[in-house]
């Protein structure tokens, strides 16, 4: 404490063993000295119409002379503003300061404690090994992270801004210097030079494997807070966001990967990570077998039961009962960040792991049920693997029962080679769901309860999201509706969904005749499948006429031959007769 003392009791401030460290004035290192002692004495800040007052004349308001002063002290770092909503200091005028509250920094307590804000730089000598190496590296970033919240909180070119940016220049240096006398390759270093990654990259990457060190609720890994980490000022933010998008080195090269979640605003945000196998090469380098990352389209041909869906809408393209799109948006929740931290602390979730969703999708054909389950893929940059559940008796006839088995093992064994969470997706799951035979029950009812059983305990295990699609809810075993925790109805759409489903989906570019009203075809009661092949018949329709102009007719008599029932083959498409 006699840094403190001698702070306080020296009448000439200037020659308070401190005051070189303050890089401020003599006035301004009087401010400090008052606010210390009313620090010392109880109390934490102080009102700086109270302070000018104090020290100064205030007969003709003369103090206010002084509030530069105290945005120097702030801008310098040597105090905060107690507010509950944080303005940027740059934007604030001395002014908007006199009725506010100011305390002490953490850095001039340092300052008081220590002596010196002077940082402990490694010495220069050899790494023992690598965790010595990513120590530095770790204060490295911790480093950049000072200085990201000064200019965020202060401006670009502040006083504590240049002191940090000194110290990290010596740290980097001081790191080039120990790397060069050390005989051992080092392990992170030598994947920077491999990855020929840049100063930015290394950063990024060094600040996403400290995350991974320290296990902190994703601090760092938003895409923004990376991109601040970096940046000197709002043009570098902008130039840097490159780093992070799709095709920069450092995705392209599977070097880190993201996860797209919703924030509390509606919008999509991303949440950075590396990608495994880089991860546990830096983190456990005596490993050296190298794991190979597969792609899903790569294994696909390799097996008979999936498709492979790469969605190409999200869930914005859809059109949806207001309910259903609420339901959705729920589930879409569970990847939001604050979200996944609470039940990471729960302990109810892994930390790395996705949404975890049992979902069934029940409506009349057409709805929309196929569509939407790939559009939320999409939204949640999910690939698919669909299976179509009406070929399983078919196509495995004597051996339902062990490969409804294989199903779910094909799917684990894909997603565990390619180190993705792809949707699985059961289209057409009445004959799983359905309620299982009781009484007197022949030899195939046994067999199709049995198929059902193995079924049941498939889904109780299930890791992951899975989606399963049925026109009829009422008909599902009570068994197979306790284990979905998502039942999500989809209506026929209304009036007014209808007339999006056909502005959405009538050609753009075609030739309509003149008053053609699109609203006079919302008037039928159609779902969206339904509209959908109307408009692909009619337009083989009138793609072939001498003058291919869409008419109100045309559309007209397609919808009285699907509201009859007589398409004869295109019933096929599956789409209901009403």
């Amino acid at each position: 404490m006699k840094i403190l003392a001698d702070f306080l009791n020296t009448q000439d401030v200037e020659k308070s063993g401190i005051y070189i460290h303050l890089k401020c004035s003599v006035e301004e290192a009087k401010m400090l000295r008052y606010i210390v002692k009313k620090y010392v004495e109880g109390q934490d800040d102080v009102l700086v119409f109270q302070l000018l007052q104090d020290l100064y004349t205030h007969t003709n308001y003369e103090y206010l002379d002084n509030l530069q002063s105290v945005k120097n002290l702030l801008e310098l770092g040597w105090l905060h503003q107690q507010s509950f909503t944080p303005i940027k200091i740059a934007d604030v005028t001395p002014l908007e300061l006199l009725n506010g509250a100011v305390g002490l920094t953490s850095s001039f307590f340092k300052l008081l404690q220590d002596g010196s804000l002077d940082l402990d730089l490694p010495e220069v000598k050899p790494y023992a090994d690598h965790l010595e190496y990513l120590q530095d590296q770790f204060f490295r970033i911790e480093l950049y992270q000072k200085m990201s919240v000064i200019r965020q909180n202060v401006h670009e070119h502040s006083v504590g801004i240049d002191r940090l940016q000194n110290k990290l220049q010596l740290l980097e240096k001081r790191i080039e210097e120990r790397v060069a006398q050390t005989d051992e390759e080092l392990v992170l270093d030598r994947f920077f030079k491999q990855k020929k990654m840049n100063n930015h990259e290394q950063v990024i990457f060094i600040a996403l494997l400290r995350e991974e060190y320290s296990s902190t609720d994703i601090s760092l890994r938003e895409m923004n807070t990376l991109i601040d980490l970096i940046s000197l000022d709002e043009y570098e933010r902008i130039k840097n966001r490159s780093l992070l998008e799709d095709g920069s080195n450092l995705i392209e090269n599977n070097i880190i990967d993201y996860e797209e979640m919703l924030n509390p605003f509606g919008g999509i945000s991303r949440a950075f990570y590396i990608v495994d196998e880089v991860l546990q090469s830096i983190i456990h380098p005596q490993k050296t077998k190298k794991v190979t990352r597969l792609k899903l389209n790569a294994l696909i041909e390799e097996q008979d039961i999936f498709e492979l869906v790469e969605p190409d809408t999200s869930l914005e393209d859809v059109v949806l009962n207001l309910k259903t799109r609420e339901t959705l948006e729920n589930l879409m929740k569970q990847v939001d960040k604050e979200v996944v931290a609470r039940l990471v602390k729960w302990g109810i979730k892994n930390k790395k792991s996705g949404i975890d969703a049992r979902i069934i999708f029940y409506g009349a054909a057409g709805t929309g049920k196929t569509m939407t389950a790939y559009s939320l893929a999409k939204s949640l940059k999910r690939q698919v693997l669909a299976f179509d559940c009406s070929k399983i008796l078919s196509m495995y006839v004597g051996e339902s029962e062990k490969n409804v088995r294989k199903i779910f093992d094909t799917f684990y064994e894909l997603t565990e080679k390619t180190k993705t969470e792809p949707i699985l997706l059961l289209n057409e799951a009445d004959q799983f769901l359905g309620a299982r035979s009781s009484g007197n029950i022949t030899g195939s009812d046994q067999m199709h309860n049995q198929m059902q059983n193995i079924f049941l305990e498939q889904i109780e295990n299930f890791r992951g999201m899975l989606i399963a699609t049925t026109n009829l809810l009422e008909n599902i075993d009570v068994a197979f509706s306790r284990r979905f925790n998502y039942k999500i109805e989809f209506k026929k759409p209304d009036f007014e969904q209808r007339i999006e489903l056909w502005e959405k989906m009538l050609p753009a570019e075609a030739p309509y005749e003149e008053d053609f009203d699109k609203t006079k075809l919302a008037e039928y009661s159609l779902t969206g499948g339904q509209i959908n092949l109307i408009i692909k018949n009619t337009a083989y329709k009138v793609a072939v006429k001498d003058e291919p102009i869409f008419l109100m007719q045309d559309f007209i008599s397609e919808i009285d031959r699907e509201k009859s029932g007589s398409f004869d083959s295109e019933k096929s498409m599956g789409f209901l007769n009403k």
